[in-house]
C-alpha cells in the first residue's frame, strides 16, 4: 500500500491563521493562531505581517513535532489574485507579487500563499493553491453591467462552493461535471452561483452584489445610492465600512451573530423576524435567479456555510425554493478539508497543477 501523503494546510484570514496537518485527507492536527486587530494594525503594510505569520507557522511544526519530511505537499488558501478558471495553481514569484502588491484587491488571504512559497523555496516541498477566490469561469454575456465602465467580476467562495458541489455530485450518484447546480455559500458574506456542468458560469459577487448578509449591503438601488454617497452624510470611507462591514443584519439590527437574531425572534421581537425573513427572501430570490442562467431545472439547489446552520433560515429558503429542485444542505465551510482534498487530487494526478 502508498505511503499516506503528508499535507500541510495553510488559511490566512483577517484576524487569523488556520494551520493543519493531513494524512491523505485525514486531519491529525489543527490549530487557530488568532491575532487581535490591535496587534495587526500596528503593521504598517500587509507584507510587514510576513515575519509574525511564518515564525508562527514553524511555532506549530515545532509544538507538534512535525518533520518537514513528513509533508509531501504545501497548499493554501488562495487570494484575490488574477483571474483564471478553477483548479490548482502552482504558487510562483509573479503570484505571490501580484497578490502581496493588492493588484487585484488587497485582503490578508494574500499572506498564505507567500507563506506556502517560502517553505517551498527553502525546504524544496510543491506549493499550490486550489480554487481561489478570484476564480473566473463567466459566460461572457454574465460580464455585462448595464454600463460599459463597470464590468461584473466573479469573486466568490470559490473553494468552498466547489467542495459543496463536488459533495453534492457524491451523494447524488454524479460527477461534478455531469450536473447542473445552484450553490449558495451563506456566510458573513453571501454568495451564490451557477454550475453548470463542473463550471461556475454566474455567481453574484461576494462584496457588491446579491442578498443583504449579517454585516454586508448586498445590491442596492444604484440611485439612492448614488444620492447617499453625494449627500455629505458620509465620506467614502463610512460608506464603504456600511456597505462592507456595518450593512444587512447589522444596520438593521445591531448584530452581525446569526445566534443572537434567533434568540430575539424566539423572544418575539418581530423587526428581528422581519429583517431575517428578508434576508432568506433575498437569498431565495437569487438562487433562483441562478436557476434561470442554468436553462434548465437545477439537479439539487445547495446551502452551505455557517449560515446553513440556522434551521430557521434554511427553512424559510426551502420554502421558497423546494419547487426548483431538491434542496441539500452541507452546514460549514471546512475550507481545511477541501484543501487537503484537493492537494490529494494534484498527487493522485487527477487534477493537473496550472502555471499563474
Amino acid at each position: 500500500m502508498d505511503k499516506a501523503k503528508g499535507i500541510l494546510a495553510i488559511n490566512v484570514g483577517s484576524t487569523s491563521t488556520k494551520v493543519a496537518f493531513f494524512r491523505n485527507a485525514e486531519p491529525v492536527v489543527q490549530e487557530t493562531i488568532k491575532y487581535s486587530a490591535e496587534e495587526l494594525a500596528s503593521y504598517p503594510d500587509l507584507r510587514d505581517q510576513l515575519p509574525k505569520r511564518e515564525e508562527d507557522l514553524r511555532q506549530f511544526l515545532q509544538r507538534h513535532r512535525i518533520s518537514l519530511n513528513d509533508i509531501d505537499m504545501v497548499i493554501s488558501r488562495g487570494g484575490v489574485g488574477k483571474p483564471a478558471p478553477a483548479g490548482a495553481y502552482k504558487i510562483n514569484e509573479a503570484m505571490r507579487e501580484d497578490l502581496l502588491e493588492g493588484r487585484y484587491g488587497k485582503h490578508p488571504s494574500a499572506l498564505g500563499p507567500a507563506m506556502a512559497l517560502e517553505m517551498s523555496e527553502k525546504y524544496g516541498k510543491p506549493a499550490i493553491v486550489i480554487d481561489p477566490p478570484s476564480t473566473d469561469e463567466f459566460h461572457p454575456i454574465a460580464r455585462f453591467s448595464g454600463i460599459p465602465e463597470i464590468e461584473r467580476k466573479s469573486a466568490f467562495h470559490a473553494l468552498n462552493q466547489k467542495m459543496a458541489a463536488r459533495r453534492a455530485a457524491r451523494d447524488l450518484g454524479k460527477e461534478y461535471k455531469e450536473i447542473d447546480l445552484v450553490v449558495a455559500h451563506l456566510g458573513g458574506g453571501i454568495t451564490i452561483g451557477a454550475h453548470r456542468k463542473g463550471r461556475v458560469v454566474d455567481c453574484t459577487h461576494g462584496l457588491s452584489e446579491g442578498p443583504f448578509t449579517p454585516e454586508r449591503a448586498g445590491s442596492l438601488p444604484t440611485q439612492d445610492l448614488v444620492d447617499l454617497a453625494f449627500s455629505g452624510k458620509m465620506d467614502k470611507k463610512q460608506l464603504l465600512g456600511r456597505l462592507i462591514g456595518r450593512g444587512g443584519l447589522a444596520a438593521y439590527i445591531g448584530t452581525n451573530d446569526a445566534q443572537k437574531v434567533e434568540s430575539m425572534i424566539r423572544q418575539g421581537d418581530k423587526n428581528a423576524e422581519n429583517v431575517y425573513r428578508a434576508m432568506a427572501y433575498q437569498i431565495a430570490k437569487d438562487i433562483g435567479a441562478m436557476s434561470v442562467v442554468l436553462q434548465r431545472k437545477p439537479d439539487a439547489v445547495v446551502l452551505t456555510g455557517g449560515l446553513a446552520f440556522s434551521k430557521i433560515l434554511t427553512d424559510w429558503i426551502r420554502e421558497m425554493i423546494s419547487f426548483l429542485a431538491p434542496v441539500l444542505v452541507y452546514p460549514g465551510e471546512d475550507e481545511m478539508i477541501a484543501l487537503a482534498e484537493g492537494a490529494l487530487r494534484v498527487m493522485q494526478g487527477t487534477e493537473e497543477v496550472k502555471e499563474y
